[in-house]
């Protein structure tokens, strides 16, 4: 698992990068033909690693029920997000990754909810299952937030 935690730091890295390089302006844009924008793809997938990585396993979460429902499956930027919603999703890129790393290690992780993945049908039965795919799931996401930085940027 020493592997998986190392790519998902990494993208984490990529991810915070892209909040530094971009304008408040451009982290909420919702580009023609898109229905979200970076910051919510961005605070989607800290909050679905929580999700599938830490509720399942009926641990507690590090983020809010407010984040949770703002950026989990099937939500929606609604409003403009502010610098300061911006730098608290900023710092749980890597808050949340570390603590799933250290519990992972401790060997916290004991139980899970089996789950089905709407996105690839797959069945999570465990958090191994669930962290790759959430290495799966940050790569999906990643590719969103390039498309909307082609088109933000042109």
């Amino acid at each position: 698992m020493d592997f998986t935690f190392k790519v998902l730091n990494n993208t984490r890295g990529i991810f915070s990068k892209i909040i530094e390089n971009s304008s408040l302006e451009d982290l909420n844009k919702i580009p023609e033909g898109f229905n979200n924008n970076i910051i919510w793809n961005i605070g989607h997938i800290v909050v679905t690693e929580q999700l599938l990585a830490c509720k399942l396993s009926g641990l507690d979460m590090m983020v809010s029920d407010d984040l949770v429902n703002k950026y989990r499956k099937d939500s929606k930027p609604e409003d403009n997000v502010n610098q300061a919603e911006v730098d608290e999703i900023k710092g749980l890129l890597f808050s949340t990754i570390k603590k799933t790393e250290e519990d992972y290690k401790k060997g916290v992780f004991k139980d899970y909810n089996v789950y089905t993945v709407s996105t690839t049908g797959n069945t999570l039965h465990n958090v191994d299952e669930a962290l790759q795919f959430v290495l799966v799931h940050e790569g999906i996401h990643y590719g969103y937030v390039l498309a909307l930085l082609k088109v933000i940027k042109n």
